[in-house]
Parts: structure tokens; sequence; C-alpha cells
């Protein structure tokens, strides 16, 4: 059974789909060890709390410094020892100390079609906002492995998302979580979960990734 740690900032429609998708059968061999937030008043703290879900809370305003707030968050981490991190809208920087601490071991959704609209900068609603400044006509999300670049671990699982003429930011970003990162990330889990993903050579390998297509 592979244990996750589920890190989260806001209201936590992704850890829902993780919990959703464990208890659908469609996340197997998979058990949520612990939901962690950097914000006390994160609703996805109350989603964990009503699925029985152990949780902690830890802001980094409530250290004198980021070294000891970083510290403090690997030490969280290391309690529960999870066999796989998933960050799921979660904003905190992830340490060095926590990626060298769990290599190959984090995972990360993010909502544009990784390497475009990616980086310093680019998260929750102005990754939206940019598509639409740009004129794209495809958007979509994008699971990967965490590094110590930001966006720039390997690619596991991507999924196109269309935009069309009047869509906003707002639109755009609900589309993108229901058509693409409710399912690509609970899918990544699941297969990271059994065994059918690793990493060589710097590149994500899916096995039997073309039969996944079909699913996408």
């Amino acid at each position: 059974m592979m244990r996750i740690a589920v890190m989260v900032s806001g209201g936590g429609t992704n850890l829902q789909a993780i919990i959703d998708g464990i208890n659908a059968g469609k996340i197997t061999n998979t058990e949520i060890c612990l939901v962690y937030s950097n914000n006390p008043n994160a609703y996805a703290i109350e989603r964990a709390k009503k699925a029985g879900i152990p949780t902690a809370v830890k802001s980094p305003r409530e250290f004198e410094n980021r070294a000891d707030f970083n510290a403090a968050l690997l030490q969280i981490l290391t309690d529960v020892n999870p066999d796989l991190i998933v960050l799921a809208g979660c904003l905190v920087v992830i340490p060095e100390a926590v990626v060298e601490a769990f290599p190959n071991r984090i995972i990360n959704i993010h909502p544009s079609l990784i390497p475009a609209f990616c980086g310093t900068g680019y998260y929750g609603l102005k990754v939206h906002e940019k598509v639409l400044e740009r004129g794209a006509r495809v958007s979509g999300a994008t699971v990967h492995f965490v590094d110590a670049g930001t966006d720039t671990g390997p690619i596991i699982l991507q999924k196109p998302v269309m935009i069309r003429d009047d869509d906003t930011p707002e639109t755009l970003q609900r589309r993108i979580m229901e058509q693409a990162e409710w399912k690509i990330m609970p899918m990544a889990i699941d297969l990271i979960a059994n065994g059918k993903v690793r990493v060589e050579n710097g590149r994500a390998v899916v096995d039997g990734y073309d039969e996944l297509l079909d699913t996408l």
C-alpha cells in the first residue's frame, strides 16, 4: 500500500479528486497518510477532516525566518515518511532539503501544458490570465515530478483543453480542473502506486502509456 502526503493551500479540489478516486477504486493500492497546509483557513483541511485523514498546518508566518520553517516542514514530512508527496494546489516553495530527502517521490499538478506558461510567477489564476493574454488556442494541465527547479521536473502526464473565444481566466481555470487536473492527477498516482512510472535519463517513463491515451 502506497502512503501519500498531500500538500495544499486552498480549497482542495484536487485533494477531493484524490479522495474520491481512492473511494471509487480508480486510485488503487494507495492511502492518504497526511494532508498538510500552510494556510490554517484552507478548506482543504476541512475536506481532510471529513474524510478522517490526519492533518498538519504550519505557516511560514509562524517562524522568524524561512530556514526554520523549512526545517519544520521537512520534519512534518519525515515523521509520516510517505512513499509519495503530492502537491495539489500547494503555493509553498518546496525547500531544496525536502526535494533531496524525497528524490522522484514528489509530484505536482500545474494548470498548463509545460513548458508553456510555467515557472516563477505562474501559479493559480495567473496562469490562465497569461494564456488568454497571449491568445493561445489550447491549454491544459501537467503532472510532473518535482526537482530543484520550478516546473522543470520530468513530465508524467499531460491533457490538453481547448480554449473558447468567450473564456475568462475563471471559466478556463474551472474547465481545466474538470477536464484535465481531476483526471490526470488521480491517474498518475495510481500508475505510481502500481509501479508503472520510473525516471530514466531525466525523463519519466510510463509503462503502457500508448494504451492510456484513449482514457486521457
